[in-house]
């Protein structure tokens, strides 16, 4: 990946209000704005322009951000729409093309995709209740709107929200861990984004006494929504899955509180801990 550079603009000169978010050699413009500060974000030209939105807040059945993803030709008035009928949501984004040129097909283009992206990620639970279909594009127009995208996927997580894309470390780019105890065997490696833990891993079917209940709540949530799958008697993976920890993965896998630093190790049987430290020392 090559560097970039992005500009972050308050205008009211608070870190938690009103951002604008630019990129280097990109067309595009994004608006974030907390549902407090909408007001703000109406009185923004960018609002009355073509484009796609996110809607962010907290969900109630589990851990995971809940997002409602969206198109508008202008923005301003589904928002407004949803100001009155969606009660979930505390954070909003939404990009436009600086010069106006985004017609309905990119903005469809970019809602189906996000919402594709946002599924196969497995990183929010998602509030729409159908899935976009996307729209009929020239080879052209595919080429620009995936090129578009691809800068508001880059944008994204400097805004904190990073529930679109995959852990960027690859795994052949990765130094490989192993976890084994209490019968199951696991693969995973560090991301810049959490610790992943790769698919086919298995997982302990059953939770100590003493587990914390947020990891408790953790594997039940995962299980509901298909990460854990069930396998010839037993509990795996059903692909890879970004964990914020090491000791938070190895503590769902485990079914027990653990020292994850401690737990996943190389094939030469060094600690994650330990690798650490050295490199601390070099």
């Amino acid at each position: 990946m090559n560097g970039f550079t992005v500009k972050l603009y308050m205008p009211s000169g608070d870190p938690e209000g009103l951002k604008v978010i630019e990129k280097s050699n990109w067309i595009g413009r994004g608006v974030a704005f907390p549902r407090s500060l909408f007001s703000e974000a109406r009185r923004r030209q960018e609002i009355d322009q073509a484009g796609v939105y996110i809607l962010i807040g907290e969900s109630d059945d589990t851990a995971l951000p809940r997002v409602y993803i969206g198109e508008g030709d202008p923005v301003r008035p589904r928002i407004d729409e949803h100001i009155r009928k969606k009660e979930f949501w505390n954070r909003a984004v939404f990009f436009t093309s600086k010069d106006n040129d985004l017609n309905k097909a990119h903005i469809q283009y970019f809602e189906s995709r996000l919402y594709s992206l946002a599924a196969s990620s497995r990183r929010c639970a998602i509030d729409n209740d159908n899935a976009p279909t996307l729209p009929s594009l020239t080879s052209q127009d595919h080429s620009d709107a995936e090129l578009f995208l691809a800068d508001i996927l880059l944008c994204m997580p400097i805004l904190g929200y990073g529930f679109f894309t995959p852990p960027l470390t690859r795994a052949s780019q990765a130094k490989k861990y192993h976890l084994k105890a209490r019968g199951i065997e696991a693969r995973g490696y560090e991301s810049s984004q959490g610790f992943v833990v790769r698919a086919g891993s298995t997982v302990a079917r059953d939770e100590v006494d003493s587990i914390q209940p947020y990891l408790s709540a953790g594997r039940a949530d995962l299980l509901a929504r298909g990460v854990i799958v069930e396998d010839g008697g037993s509990y795996k993976l059903s692909g890879d899955y970004l964990f914020a920890s090491p000791s938070s993965a190895a503590g769902i896998l485990l079914g027990r509180s653990s020292n994850g630093r401690e737990l996943w190790k190389t094939t030469d049987g060094r600690t994650l801990k330990s690798i650490q430290e050295a490199e601390t020392s070099e």
